[in-house]
């Protein structure tokens, strides 16, 4: 069967055909049915297991699925999976809105109709033992980890349908692929194999090595008469902080590795997913490995550190945890080192490759954004003039001056999708 996607389900759109939504959605008003208006999170979670990104999910988690993702880092049916995906609700507005198991409730967000969610599982958690066994440490100053204690009093489980399609806007509107589209476009340009970049940052030529020799590496045996190996690059646009780079640079910059030859057509396309990183280092790998084979892809990069923050995880502790389930994920890891600056080779180089170790400069995060700061263009060795050129452009036409998140770029930025009235 085609569109398997992970855990060997199809994948199936939970997506309403428009008349059909705007005649259920009257049926459950004219029947009083409960309506409760969801946060941007809750909202883009909607969307990724409606368009079967996080195929198998059919819904929000059950306490059995919550209780074996922490335990057993699977599914209650076996299925691996790594981090929960839950609808939390406070007590105030569960007994407020009178929502209970079994309900079938209209969500909303920004006031505008969004989805059925049909409640099958009203529950609690302990919070802390989620924090410690999907993230591997209490400590609050770990994103994940905040993100958990900060979720409400309660859960509610159960499948959601999505009643009304987002609207999602420039300039992400030719980069939100849909798990079926992403297929259908691998089909258009021939790919065989599909090596999968996860970024939140804009490239410099450390990342652009990473990505041609993650190619290199998927490319393998197959006959190279014709281009039938791509690069994807799917940027994760989500919740933001400050001093993080702006979506629409992170997006444009790699975009524009293809537009200006440093790729072409044949082997390379930018694409983005919604979703809110949780840094859960090795978990959060799993987690990338699942997302992706649902994407249609056939092999992932994992570099060092995969996904992580601070020094909560060794560098190599996603691939040891990737290897233990490597016969129960569809998608096959490429493991890189460091690409890095080797001023006695006068090139970009690997750390496997080069022996120069005493004169080796490293893509340090610090450097990067000092020079980005300064604004004046760097060698072409460490940026791609016209990724710059386009750093600078974002900055001024998105943020305010700035190609990193602020506090008046989060108030004023046009937002990535939004529910428009459903008629």
């Amino acid at each position: 069967m085609e569109n398997m996607g992970h855990g060997g389900k199809p994948i199936i759109e939970r997506v309403m055909p428009k008349d059909v939504a705007i005649k259920r959605l009257a049926e459950l008003r004219a029947a009083k049915a409960k309506e409760y208006d969801v946060r941007l999170q809750i909202a883009t979670e909607i969307l990724d297991i409606a368009y079967g990104f996080f195929t198998p999910l059919e819904g929000f988690m059950t306490k059995a699925d919550v209780e074996a993702v922490c335990d057993k880092m699977t599914l209650a049916d076996g299925t691996v999976w790594s981090i929960p995906i839950v609808f939390d609700i406070s007590d105030e507005k569960l007994k407020a809105s009178g929502i209970k198991k079994d309900d079938t409730v209209i969500l909303t967000y920004t006031g505008n109709p969004l989805a059925i969610f049909d409640i099958t599982d009203v529950f609690t958690i302990d919070k802390k033992d989620v924090a410690l066994k999907v993230y591997g440490t209490t400590e609050e100053k770990h994103p994940g980890v905040k993100r958990t204690y900060n979720y409400r009093d309660k859960f509610l489980g159960g499948k959601i349908t999505l009643l009304n399609p987002p609207k999602i806007n420039p300039p992400f509107t030719e980069f939100w692929l849909t798990p079926l589209k992403m297929r259908e476009r691998f089909k258009e340009k021939g790919w065989e194999r599909i090596v999968n970049h996860q970024t939140r940052n804009v490239p410099h030529t450390g990342h652009e090595w990473l990505c041609k020799g993650a190619w290199l590496q998927t490319y393998g045996e197959l006959p190279i008469e014709k281009p039938i190996v791509g690069v994807l690059v799917n940027a994760i646009i989500g919740e933001k902080r400050v001093g993080d780079y702006i979506d629409e640079a992170i997006i444009l910059t790699h975009d524009k590795l293809r537009t200006a030859g440093y790729f072409g057509e044949h082997n390379h396309m930018t694409s983005c997913t919604l979703w809110d990183m949780r840094y859960a280092g090795p978990r959060e790998a799993v987690f990338h490995a699942c997302l992706r084979t649902n994407l249609g892809l056939t092999h992932h990069m994992f570099g060092r550190d995969h996904a992580g923050v601070g020094t909560y995880y060794g560098p190599y502790d996603a691939h040891r945890l990737l290897a233990t389930v490597q016969d129960k994920i569809n998608i096959t890891p490429t493991y890189s080192m460091n690409w890095l600056y080797c001023p006695h080779c006068a090139e970009i180089t690997n750390e496997g490759i080069c022996d120069h170790k005493k004169e080796w400069q490293k893509f340090s995060g610090t450097l990067i954004r000092s020079i980005i700061m300064d604004g004046v263009k760097p060698p072409r060795l460490i940026f791609r003039p016209e990724v710059f050129d386009v750093i600078m452009e974002c900055a001024e036409k998105y943020g305010s001056g700035s190609p990193f998140v602020t506090e008046e770029y989060l108030n004023k930025r046009t937002p990535v999708f939004t529910i428009e009235p459903l008629k």
